[in-house]
């Protein structure tokens, strides 16, 4: 499957943003499917999968913030955020909600479209997959690096896309830090200290899955100056 053939779902109350997203997104070769609020995304979730999700943060009813950290308890479809309230300590609020990216109304649809497509680009199949080992060992955490996959035991943790992805950044170079710059342009995202503290808001949460004390980080550790270092066992 390309980037194109690729199945997003529009959340968005405003029905005039709803169909011109839809209709701007379909004319660059994604299948869209839209609903008009939470409750109507759930109806459609509840049968259909997605590779990407695009919600609106205000919405009446369930807000997106609300919905994003639903949906991370039991899926780990990518989702970019849209909303009018752009301030640094919103956008903080969105990703540790679970979300991917966030992107502040108004915007351009093309910046829209490249948000999108840097985001699917960060899923499996990732040019850092046969790079560095197949398998990582967080103490009882288990990485499969070649899918994806976080085990601790028989449990399967769940992952966002971009923790996927950090995680293969890491485990193409493990013992080695990786600068915050670094990791911003892997991710596919645009430079700048906004997106680096991005970055260190995934760590966080990242660190909370594989950490058993994430406020000493053993396995995700900081590196003073240089960045962060992955050192698996």
């Amino acid at each position: 499957m390309t980037l194109l053939d690729s199945h997003l779902l529009i959340v968005d109350d405003d029905e005039r943003i709803r169909d011109l997203l839809r209709k701007f997104l379909m004319r660059n070769g994604f299948l869209v499917t839209a609903a008009r609020d939470a409750a109507h995304a759930r109806r459609i979730l509840a049968g259909l999968d997605f590779d990407l999700i695009v919600l609106d943060v205000m919405m009446p009813g369930e807000d997106g913030m609300a919905l994003t950290r639903a949906l991370r308890e039991t899926r780990t479809t990518p989702i970019l955020l849209l909303t009018a309230r752009g301030e640094t300590e919103h956008r903080i609020a969105g990703l540790e909600a679970g979300a991917d990216d966030y992107l502040p109304k108004p915007f351009e649809p093309k910046e829209l479209l490249l948000r999108i497509n840097a985001i699917l680009r960060r899923m499996p199949d990732s040019r850092t997959r046969d790079a560095g080992p197949k398998t990582l060992h967080l103490g009882t955490i288990r990485y499969d690096v070649e899918r994806a996959e976080m085990w601790q035991g028989e449990l399967l943790i769940r992952l966002t896309a971009t923790e996927s992805q950090l995680l293969r950044i890491f485990a193409a170079c493990p013992h080695e830090p990786v600068s915050r710059t670094k990791l911003v342009e892997d991710l596919g995202r645009d430079r700048g200290q906004a997106q680096e503290r991005a970055v260190d808001v995934q760590i966080t949460r990242l660190r909370r899955k594989i950490e058993p004390n994430p406020k000493q980080p053993q396995y995700l550790q900081t590196v003073r100056g240089e960045g962060y270092m992955l050192v698996p066992d």
